[in-house]
């Protein structure tokens, strides 16, 4: 119980501090930052993907499933964001 209770604290905890640090960014810093979080969601589909194919019940194996769907989602998408972003910098020709 005394781990579900520091693992809850530590997940309300983050989501106080992205939150503030994410209100806190300047416009001019929004395409830097998201390439940067990019980054961080392709280390999370590996480790969604190790999550799916190991040899565990099927509820792991589900939520596995879906979190590898919602991480390949997100990096997709957000590449497709940081381009039109930075597309829209490069100079006509």
């Amino acid at each position: 119980m005394d781990a579900i209770i520091t693992l809850l604290t530590i997940f309300v905890l983050a989501i106080f501090i992205g939150f503030e640090i994410i209100t806190k960014i300047p416009p001019t810093l929004h395409t830097p930052l998201m390439s940067g979080s990019n980054a961080i969601s392709g280390v999370t589909l590996i480790g969604a993907v190790v999550a799916a194919g190991s040899d565990v019940p099927i509820l792991p194996q589900a939520l596995g499933f879906l979190a590898v769907l919602f991480a390949t989602i997100n990096v997709v998408g957000g590449f497709l964001v940081t381009n039109r972003m930075l597309s829209m910098f490069k100079r006509k020709g």
